[in-house]
This record gives C-alpha cells, structure tokens and sequence, in this order.
C-alpha cells in the first residue's frame, strides 16, 4: 500500500516561498514518478508539476513555470515542491501524486496514487 505523506504548507504572503516535502512509503519510491496537484476552493484539481523516476525530466502547469521547481531525493523516498513568488491566485490545497508506473507522468490518469493534501495560503 502506497503512502504519501506532505507536509510544509502555510500561510505566507504575496512573493513569499514555500517548499512542500512528501514522503512517500510501500513501494520503490526510484521507480516511478511523482507529481504534484493542486485544488482551489469550488474549482477542480489540477496539474502543477510532474518528475520523471530519475528525476532527469520534469513538466509544469503554464501557470507555474518559472516559479516552482519539482524535485526529488530518491535515497530519501521524498518529492519537494519549491515554490516562490507566490500569489494569491496559487491559494490551494496541494496533492502529492504517484505515477502508476516507470513511464513519464503526464495526465491525472498516469497517477494511481495521492497523499491528504495540505493547505497553502498566499495573502495579498
């Protein structure tokens, strides 16, 4: 049974930074990529970043390139998220996402597995 597990969501302001972790357990987390999602209050969940299981290639929602920065440590089972010059608008509960498979990660459907989430807050 897979687990992931976020943490390092918070309040902080407009151009501020964060950097989310998510640990994952239950399987060999180097084999598979990760992504990351996020859910805003009355919209649907959607893509922000995904790392392949090397780590060597990464994708990222248009709405967050070149402020946020997918990353892992596969000696450490972890996935991060450094987001900076945040704004109001990435306000959202943030997902960690495991893919189903070695295969790059692109849609929703290539991830099979989610963590509980946790909230960042970006005030204006």
């Amino acid at each position: 049974q897979v687990q992931l597990v976020e943490s390092g969501g918070g309040l902080v302001q407009a151009g501020g930074s964060l950097r989310l972790s998510c640990l994952a357990s239950g399987r060999p987390f180097s084999r598979y990529g990760m992504g990351w999602f996020r859910q805003a209050p009355g919209k649907e969940r959607e893509f922000v970043a995904a790392i392949s299981f090397s780590g060597g290639s990464t994708l990222y929602a248009d709405s967050v390139k070149g402020r946020f920065t997918i990353s892992r440590d596969n000696a450490q089972s972890t996935v991060y998220l450094e987001m900076s010059s945040l704004k109001p608008e990435d306000t959202a509960v943030y997902y960690c996402a495991g893919g189903r498979s070695r295969l790059f990660p692109r849609t929703a459907a290539d991830f099979g597995s989610w963590g509980q989430g946790t909230q960042v807050t970006v005030s204006s």
